[in-house]
């Protein structure tokens, strides 16, 4: 799935356009044991509190493509023949209404997920009469393509509120509000099948996980029995132990520099061209930049040998979960310098009387603890 694609369904959790009529749950607590079951009817449900449990659930469908929200694959044989994927029909096919199916994946999820504390499973099911886009991008709502039907499933923490001091209108007094324990954001979460194309695809379907350091691989192996990539944070960790391994005594300040600027380019670059689709980069493209970076032969080749080693020969990699658009930092063990990225030229590395040094070009404008100051030319003497 694309942006634009996730952004549609996400506009479906409003009540006036979903076409959700229940949220089924259970409540689970810090020894995987069930408290309780729940199916509530949201024709029921007061407005404020269906906007509120559709806002949680739409939350599933937040964050950035490649980092919160991963595609999960099935192969062919799966979509076939394979328990996983037949307990998803089965939940898709029946919107929710087969007991036996709701209740296998609860245990699935419950006997696989290591999580601290108590916290909420919350399944929809809604169906979307998908209006006809036209070439030229015009929507015709009277027009409709298909109706997908999907299931969305979200796991959130149980939080206890601390206790505090709360003024009553009413009373014209200050009173202690007691502590309680309120539904959190989501954690983990899915939606299956996959909105492709602006089309049900069953052989994905979408994953989420707040967490960028951590996908909770257990969960994925329960629900769908399938590989899936390895956290964001662990993906620039990898990349960035990768670089130093093989390009050794060259990883200079300039090639890595160089590097982070080809690739936050990559990014400009696709972000202005609009383009749906994620952009990815292979190994042959790092390969490439590299190259023109003006590393030697012998360490693209090992950096092409230990690439396959850490991610996988066919991996493609989101420049996003590698590099920093945001920042360019430069640490020492006494000092942490955070640059502009669009400006790192402004710093240099020079080695002056034996001695190593980071040197950074300043003008007008340079503060120390919110100080302005002024560089001046020490006497020699």
């Amino acid at each position: 799935m694309n942006e634009k694609e996730i952004a549609e369904i996400r506009r479906r959790f409003r009540p006036d356009k979903s076409n959700i009529s229940s949220i089924r749950g259970c409540y689970v607590n810090e020894k995987r044991e069930i408290v309780s079951e729940f199916s509530q009817p949201l024709s029921i449900t007061p407005q404020e509190e269906a906007e509120q449990l559709l806002s949680i659930l739409k939350r599933t469908l937040s964050g950035t493509l490649g980092k919160n929200l991963i595609d999960i694959t099935f192969d062919t044989r799966q979509v076939v023949d394979s328990a996983e994927h037949k307990l998803l029909m089965s939940l898709k096919n029946s919107a929710l209404t087969d007991d036996e199916a709701v209740q296998a994946l609860f245990s699935r999820i419950i006997q696989s997920l290591s999580i601290e504390g108590n916290y909420l499973i919350l399944l929809a099911c809604d169906k979307y009469d998908v209006p006809y886009r036209a070439k030229d991008g015009e929507q015709q709502e009277d027009a409709s393509s298909e109706v997908y039907t999907y299931i969305l499933c979200s796991i959130c923490p149980i939080k206890m509120t601390k206790p505090a001091l709360s003024y009553y209108i009413y009373e014209n007094a200050f009173h202690n509000c007691k502590s309680d324990w309120i539904v959190g954001a989501p954690e983990l979460g899915f939606l299956f099948p996959a909105f492709d194309d602006r089309s049900s695809n069953i052989y994905n379907a979408l994953y989420y996980s707040r967490d960028i350091k951590e996908n909770h691989k257990e969960l994925v192996d329960a629900v769908f029995n399938t590989e899936i990539p390895m956290p964001a944070a662990e993906q620039k960790e990898a990349f960035q132990n990768l670089l130093e391994e093989t390009l050794d005594s060259d990883c200079s300040y300039e090639i890595v520099q160089a590097v982070n600027e080809q690739l936050c380019g990559m990014i400009e670059e696709h972000k202005a061209s609009k383009e749906p689709e994620p952009l990815v980069v292979s190994k042959k493209t790092v390969r490439h930049v590299l190259e023109s970076c003006g590393v030697a032969e012998e360490r693209v080749t090992a950096f092409d040998e230990k690439y396959d080693d850490t991610f996988g020969a066919d991996t493609d990699l989101s420049p996003r979960n590698i590099v920093d658009t945001r920042q360019f930092e430069v640490r020492t063990p006494d000092v942490t310098i955070h640059v502009n990225p669009e400006r790192s030229d402004l710093v240099e590395t020079r080695i002056i009387n034996g001695a190593k040094y980071i040197l950074i070009r300043a003008n007008e404008g340079v503060e120390v603890n919110g100080i302005n100051i002024s560089i001046l030319e020490k006497n020699p003497q």
